[in-house]
C-alpha cells in the first residue's frame, strides 16, 4: 500500500468538510420545508374558515334584506290602511 501523500489528506480533508456542509444543508432545508409546509397548511385551513365565515355573513345580510324588505312592505300597507282611515274620517267630519 501506498503511503498518503499530505496533498492527498489536504484534498480528502476538503471533500468531507463539503460533504459535511452539505448535509448540514440538506438538513437545514428540509426542516425549513417541513415548516413552510406546516404554515401553508394553517394558511389554507384559515382561508377556508374565511370562506365559511364570508359564506355565513353573506347569509345573514340576505336574510337581513328579506326582512328589511318585508318590513318595508308592511308599512307601506300601514300607511295605506291609515290614509283609509283618515279619509273615511274626513268624511264623518264634513257630514
Amino acid at each position: 500500500m501506498l503511503p498518503i501523500q499530505d496533498d492527498e489528506i489536504v484534498s480528502l480533508d476538503s471533500l468531507e468538510e463539503r460533504i459535511l456542509r452539505a448535509v448540514a444543508l440538506l438538513t437545514s432545508l428540509r426542516k425549513e420545508k417541513e415548516a413552510m409546509a406546516r404554515e401553508l397548511e394553517e394558511a389554507r385551513a384559515a382561508k377556508d374558515a374565511a370562506l365559511r365565515e364570508a359564506s355565513e355573513a353573506k347569509a345573514g345580510v340576505l336574510r337581513v334584506q328579506d326582512e328589511l324588505d318585508s318590513l318595508r312592505n308592511e308599512r307601506s300597507q300601514v300607511r295605506t290602511r291609515i290614509e283609509k282611515l283618515l279619509g273615511q274620517m274626513d268624511l264623518l267630519g264634513n257630514q
